[in-house]
């Protein structure tokens, strides 16, 4: 989401100052790659570059790709086959043992629901969405749809032209992957095929830090790095204050019992406690178990929470599984944290891990590819 907000920041730049722009998007992946689908680059007319689509080997090649786009003023669809071995033919050191297809849009502001139009109306929303992109794998040269539609239970914008006979199809496989939450590539018709990036796109982390402690700074930096929401709560006024905090979106001065009905909570907020306050911690406890948080961190020993859960369970009903399940105490990642630095780097990570259903184990110890691929499944239709 981060990418996605630089990219929208870039573009408003950009028009500001009268430059044609181009949007490279990432919408196929074989083997492998530095990026996945949904990886995305801003590309001006005069060469400056927002985003990424690879580690920085094909950021070139597609920089002048753009241009021609620019000045032609029709999409494109790139592809760049290392599975050879031999990166030299492209121009480009790849080195990645993989297919990647690039599709590669000139952006026209005149038009209504055009590219970025679409991204921007990704962030005004706090539910998943999905992004649909369609592109033509057999004529890469020739004009390409491209990304065409917004939907979130309906279509919020762009429409299905020239999907009409592929659009029951097409409206079945949003909602199922609007519903499972991953995206795929699906392949559609016989006669003229074409395929769909059908993209989940989840609204940005919001992290709410309860503690304006010295060793809150740290979790705030780091936050504010990989581009997430930051809320700053504690109930000293000398605390919470934006020179000590000045990447927060939201500083609230609030007492514990006060302090969660100020917060909007959905399944992407993750909560972090450190007020070093057993009473205070264990009042804010209390009142977020039954909300929908996906992540509930409390810094302290295992001890101190074990205290806490017992004191709830006296005091009002038995927390679930569910409810505990979402708590980490002690809190973050096993890699040895001892300054407010590491052990905001091993609390992060442990959000992270969390949020995307991963154990957070070493990536030399997993089978297979680094990224778990969009299955690509063929589905042929009646229109074909």
């Amino acid at each position: 989401m981060k990418e996605i907000r630089e990219i929208i920041e870039a573009f408003d730049l950009a028009q500001e100052e009268g430059k044609q722009t181009a949007l490279a998007t990432v919408v196929q992946v074989e083997g492998s790659s530095y990026r996945s689908p949904g990886a995305r680059m801003l590309v001006t007319e005069d060469g400056a570059l927002t985003g990424a689509i690879s580690g920085g080997c094909l950021e070139g090649d597609a920089l002048r790709k753009a241009q021609l786009v620019m000045f032609q003023q029709q999409s494109m669809l790139v592809t760049y086959d290392t599975t050879d071995d031999d990166d030299a033919k492209f121009g480009v050191g790849l080195g990645c043992n993989g297919i990647i297809h690039i599709l590669i849009e000139p952006i026209r502001p005149g038009q209504e629901n055009h590219p970025i139009s679409l991204l921007k109306k990704c962030l005004a929303d706090r539910r998943d969405q999905v992004l649909l992109t369609v592109f033509d794998l057999k004529n890469k040269r020739s004009a390409q749809l491209g990304t065409c539609l917004l939907w979130s239970e309906e279509v919020i914008a762009g429409s299905w032209q020239g999907l009409e006979s592929f659009q029951a199809y097409l409206l079945e496989d949003v909602r199922d992957t609007l519903r499972s939450g991953s995206s795929v590539i699906k392949r559609y018709g016989s006669t003229s095929p074409f395929h769909a990036f059908i993209e989940v796109v989840k609204p940005r982390v919001e992290l709410v830090i309860v503690g304006a402690g010295n060793d809150a700074i740290p979790l705030a930096e780091l936050a504010h790095v990989l581009g997430w929401g930051i809320t700053v709560v504690d109930g000293r006024a000398d605390y919470a204050t934006p020179q000590r905090f000045p990447k927060a979106h939201q500083i609230i001065l609030s007492k514990a019992d006060k302090m969660v009905s100020q917060l909007a909570l959905d399944e992407r907020t993750a909560v972090v406690l450190m007020t070093h306050n057993y009473n205070y911690d264990l009042t804010v406890i209390k009142n977020l178990l039954p909300l929908k948080v996906s992540y509930l961190g409390v810094l302290g020993p295992k001890k101190k929470m074990m205290k806490m859960i017992d004191a709830i369970e006296k005091e009002q009903t038995k927390p679930t599984d569910q409810d505990l399940q979402k708590i980490f105490a002690p809190i973050g990642l096993d890699i040895g944290a001892e300054a407010p630095e590491e052990i905001a780097l091993s609390v992060m990570a442990e959000i992270k891990a969390v949020l995307e259903k991963k154990p957070g184990t070493f990536l030399k110890d997993k089978p297979g590819p680094i990224h778990s691929r969009n299955t690509v499944r063929a589905m042929l239709s009646q229109g074909g």
